[in-house]
């Protein structure tokens, strides 16, 4: 493999290239595009799939951008096992079930592009009352997070951003570090910068690098 370093804005406009050509060769399905941006928090991977937003607006993509942590299940089933268990966090927080059935699968193939943008308010624990948003055939539906390619959801597109252990720990959040061995799980597991569409490595936010097949990297 070949490591490419890039700049945060060029590799913002490769993203919006790439994803861009994606949907319109999606559009003739009809279809809509689904594109994982995957990563720890300390990654910045909600922070990327918003850069990604207006880029896209501007190449013709209607677009929306839906968080995982919108996606979350209830505090009485992510909390069962206690608030910092990283078992529970790898396996149970996210509602896989609930973001396939408003996200995924109406984006999908022969899907009807009626698509929930958030599905649970977790500071109130409750529904969080989302409207609808119709994606047309062509749009693109960003999906960002952590830990979102070890479950099977139908993504078209894989983004990866990948943090050594070493960079993973240095920038995670005191308040949460309980979760670091969820993240060694998942890589060890899961090991998702070996089947991910597009692995950008995240040591430093500032000079971020390409993964590319070929090359001595």
């Amino acid at each position: 493999m070949r490591i490419r370093p890039i700049s945060p804005d060029l590799l913002v406009t490769e993203l919006t290239g790439r994803l861009a050509d994606a949907a319109t060769r999606a559009a003739t399905g009809p279809a809509r595009l689904r594109v994982a941006v995957d990563g720890a928090p300390a990654a910045g991977p909600d922070d990327l799939a918003a850069a990604l937003v207006d880029p896209l607006r501007a190449r013709g993509r209607p677009v929306l951008h839906v968080r995982a942590t919108d996606f979350l299940r209830p505090a009485s089933l992510r909390y069962e096992l206690g608030r910092t268990n990283p078992d529970s966090f790898y396996e149970n927080w996210v509602d896989e079930a609930g973001l396939r059935r408003e996200v995924l699968d109406p984006a999908g193939p022969g899907g009807t592009g009626r698509v929930l943008p958030s599905l649970w308010d977790a500071d109130a624990d409750r529904a969080s009352r989302a409207h609808y948003v119709d994606l047309p055939p062509g749009g693109v539906v960003l999906v960002s997070g952590p830990l979102l390619l070890g479950g099977g959801l139908p993504f078209d597109i894989a983004v990866h951003l990948e943090l050594s252990p070493a960079a993973l720990r240095r920038r995670t959040e005191p308040a949460q570090e309980w979760a670091l061995p969820a993240f060694d799980r998942y890589a060890e597991e899961v090991v998702p910068a070996s089947f991910a569409d597009v692995v950008v490595r995240a040591d430093d936010p500032r000079r971020p690098a390409l993964v590319e097949p070929g090359g001595d990297g």
